[in-house]
């Protein structure tokens, strides 16, 4: 290639310098060419002709496959074809000692690998496409945590490369809270990439795959639906979709919910785990036996009969410690739009419900509701039971959950209704009304917004005002706030 380069304008001819970055002024301008490529890719589906003559140029005087520039094919493929490639792809990120035209085959190879996760297109998505994106993920997150600074804990736990036995995509992998690998932590760099933003972005673009899938084909093949990774989005759709699956689909389908449904359960489980039982009943006199002596507060009481000639303490009264604890089970009614537009909490909420349902003297009621209500009580100890009987969609009529909660008061003091919806109501006055009431007559009244990790779910202003004034402000946010409430009110 001359250092002319026409086609886009971009001179590389006069004196061949060397900079700081140890680059010459040549070397710099192929790899400004190749990511202007790389940019223009990311924001328009549509190929610019001049930099996509001088990027095939450019790579083909680095001796590299033309391949490298189509997003169409995989970083697999590449390396099939051409094995030598995986090592670089590997370590593409690791600091090295600057080789004539090194920095330059590296942005070749970093541009392959953001193009071919960050551009996916628009249109439908097959299972194919979708385990061809999941892979090439896998080789991203592999080069990042390959390429992270020393010490940063970045790759902890992956010991396969994706292309090896044990290799994990961006959305499948763990990660941490610590410090993230460095991206592009080679020479020049200063942008560093923690594991959970790079998971997020991973995990959002999954997501809006797999809302494009035709996803009665993928879970027609078993082979197929075991690549999917059980998500949010995907629980979503599959509950959309439910009714028009059977057979082997439908099974597979029931088998990704049970999946993600027992994930969220482990993960809830032990915020849950410590939540009382009950709070003491000190109107019950303690039960005088030797495990209930409260030995601290004995000897305390009765120092004043310490004897210092016979250096002894007599005691004239002994105090129990009181362990009675309130007999009447705590009822907690959760109330659950059903409408599509509140799937996150609605999954959430349910597998809550189940966990609180399994502790003892917590009486669990479950409510859904659209434009009608449905009593999913006798479900409520299996979410993956409740999540098949609900039906996404429609409108939102809360008088029908109202007819259905209000008869399961029976001791308001001794009750907390947990309310999931956008309160987006067709009557909402008559909705307010009612949960005013509740409020009114003494039971514990807990409106959610939104429970899911981003807490961006929209909720009617006039409602969150009402409710607000009402001292029962709308709970949003990460589920954690809804846990520390119920425990509040079992303590």
């Amino acid at each position: 290639m001359s250092d002319d380069l026409s086609t886009t304008g971009i001179s590389t001819t006069g004196i061949s310098t060397t900079g700081d970055d140890g680059l010459t002024n040549a070397d710099r301008n192929r790899r400004q060419v190749l990511y202007w490529r790389l940019l223009a890719r990311l924001f328009d589906h549509e190929e610019q002709p001049a930099l996509e003559t001088a990027g095939v140029a450019v790579v083909g005087d680095l001796g590299l496959p033309a391949g490298l520039l189509d997003p169409a094919v995989s970083v697999d493929s590449l390396v099939q074809r051409f094995p030598e490639l995986s090592a670089e792809f590997e370590t593409l990120l690791t600091p090295d000692e600057h080789v004539p035209g090194g920095e330059v085959r590296r942005a070749a190879l970093v541009s392959k690998l953001l193009l071919n996760v960050f551009a996916t297109g628009s249109g439908d998505v097959s299972a194919t496409r979708l385990a061809t994106w999941q892979r090439d993920a896998a080789w991203l997150k592999w080069a990042l945590c390959a390429g992270s600074a020393p010490g940063s804990g970045a790759g902890a736990g992956t010991d396969a490369a994706p292309g090896e036995p044990g290799g994990e995509t961006g959305a499948e992998a763990e990660t941490s809270s610590g410090a993230g690998p460095t991206a592009g932590s080679g020479r020049g760099s200063g942008v560093r990439i923690g594991d959970d933003d790079l998971a997020k972005a991973l995990a959002g673009i999954e997501a809006d795959l797999v809302s494009r899938m035709r996803l009665r084909e993928v879970l027609a093949d078993p082979a197929l639906a075991r690549q999917l990774t059980p998500s949010m989005s995907l629980v979503e759709q599959l509950l959309r979709d439910k009714a028009n699956l059977s057979g082997v689909a439908l099974a597979n389908a029931k088998a990704l919910i049970r999946r993600f449904v027992d994930e969220v359960a482990e993960v809830l489980r032990t915020q849950v785990e410590k939540a009382s039982v009950g709070a003491i009943d000190r109107s019950v006199p303690p039960k005088r036996v030797f495990r209930n002596l409260d030995l601290d507060r004995t000897i305390w009481k009765n120092l004043t009969n310490y004897s210092p000639e016979d250096q002894r303490l007599y005691v004239d009264r002994l105090y129990y410690r009181h362990t009675a604890r309130r007999t009447t089970p705590a009822r907690m009614i959760v109330v659950v739009d059903q409408s599509g537009s509140m799937v996150d909490a609605m999954v959430n909420c349910t597998i809550l419900a189940s966990i609180f349902a399994g502790l003892p003297k917590v009486d669990v009621h479950l409510v859904a509701y659209d434009t009608r209500a449905l009593d999913l009580t006798p479900w409520v100890h299996d979410p993956f039971e409740v999540l098949l009987r609900t039906q996404l969609g429609g409108g939102t009529d809360g008088t029908a959950a109202l007819a259905l909660a209000q008869p399961k008061v029976a001791d308001p003091r001794n009750t907390v209704v947990v309310w999931i919806s956008d309160f987006y109501e067709w009557n909402c006055p008559a909705v307010y009304a009612g949960m005013e009431a509740l409020h009114r007559s003494g039971v514990r009244l807990i409106p959610v917004g939104s429970v899911d990790s981003g807490g961006q779910q929209s909720v009617n202003p006039w409602f969150r005002q009402k409710l607000k004034d009402l001292g029962t402000p709308v709970i949003s946010g990460h589920i954690r706030k809804l846990v520390f409430e119920l425990k509040n009110f079992l303590a």
